[in-house]
């Protein structure tokens, strides 16, 4: 199958895609950096630079859109691709709200489009593994979910669209603290009770840099999360807590450090458990196997996972730690 790939947002992210891509499949790059587009274009044979997303939904040469820009830009991108029918891979969080996901998920079903949000942490060896153990019953019933994601920030961080609400749709609880979110709810399900506060404790700027997160399902479980942009040491820990075993996700690759799995199962007699180390030194190919998973998903007519559904269920979390922190601010408590 030979789909045919316009890149919105041709920075970082979109030279990783081009890269993890056939020769020749992206025929349009797009940003409003007119620039960075052509310098995609000029990697890839035939493709066309623009600065209008516009023109490159509407190309009769795309079939899929794939976008990487600031956050505010996301939804209705996708929305304009979605509607003329191009199937979506559209970065983390998709958008600023859930209805601007809903109004996706409207026009999506009445033209057949697919729509994969770019969760790729789901994809690190490391979740792939835990999945795989979570799903086989190794662990038993899960009890609680402990995470944290964090990193530094650097000179001039406040000053980047990340720190303007208009354009990031708030801060760190948006950026880092949706992956927390998403994978938390692989193992708990849906989040029916929602707790917690965002706030900024050292950057200067209008948009939270820690958040703080009690999450629980409707049979109480919890899922406890911290996401930090004062860090200041690249961190990245995930542990699931079962009745049988616990599982301990630790590290990114990179200047997250080795990423890396401990299984600790759990013995009749307990006392120190079982313990199973999974190293991951090769690096990270999550974006690779999800952009398979998707190429995939376009094949066999499947509804992607994650997509528009998982992409709301993290972004409500965040609006109504958000919108709780709002009214806390307005009645001066």
């Amino acid at each position: 199958m030979n789909l045919r790939v316009a890149l919105i947002g041709c920075g970082l992210i979109g030279q990783k895609r081009l890269n993890l891509l056939p020769p020749g499949s992206v025929t349009v790059a797009c940003d409003t950096q007119i620039e960075r587009a052509k310098k995609i274009a000029v990697q890839s044979p035939g493709c066309i630079a623009t600065d209008s997303f516009e023109q490159a939904v509407i190309s009769p040469n795309v079939d899929v859109v794939m976008i990487a820009t600031i956050n505010s830009a996301l939804a209705p991108i996708a929305l304009a691709a979605v509607k003329h029918g191009k199937h979506v891979l559209v970065e983390k969080p998709a958008g600023i709200s859930v209805t601007e996901l809903e109004a996706i998920e409207a026009a999506a079903k009445k033209t057949g489009a697919l729509v994969r949000v770019g969760y790729n942490h789901r994809y690190h060896p490391a979740g792939l593994k835990a999945m795989e153990l979570f799903r086989s019953g190794a662990l038993g019933p899960i009890m609680f979910v402990r995470g944290r994601y964090g990193q530094g920030g650097r000179i001039g961080y406040e000053k980047e669209w990340r720190a303007d609400p208009k354009l990031s749709g708030g801060g760190e609880l948006i950026d880092q603290g949706v992956h927390l979110i998403d994978l938390a709810g692989i193992f708990l399900g849906e989040f029916t009770t929602v707790e917690g506060h965002a706030t900024t404790y050292f950057w200067k700027m209008p948009v939270d840099d820690n958040a703080f997160l009690s999450l629980r399902n409707a049979a109480g479980n919890t899922a406890w999360l911290h996401v930090s942009c004062s860090e200041w040491k690249n961190l990245f820990s995930l542990e699931i807590y079962g009745r049988d075993a616990k599982l301990h996700w630790e590290g990114l690759g990179g200047s997250y450090g080795i990423e890396r799995l401990t299984y600790y199962k759990m013995l009749p007699q307990m006392g120190p458990p079982e313990t199973t180390i999974y190293e991951f030194p090769r690096g990270d190919e999550s974006w690779k196997i999800e952009m398979a998973e998707f190429f995939e998903d376009i094949r066999l007519k499947r509804c992607p996972v994650p997509g528009l559904r998982e992409a709301k269920a993290a972004l409500s979390v965040v609006e109504q730690v958000y919108q709780s922190g709002k009214r806390k601010a307005e009645s001066g408590n």
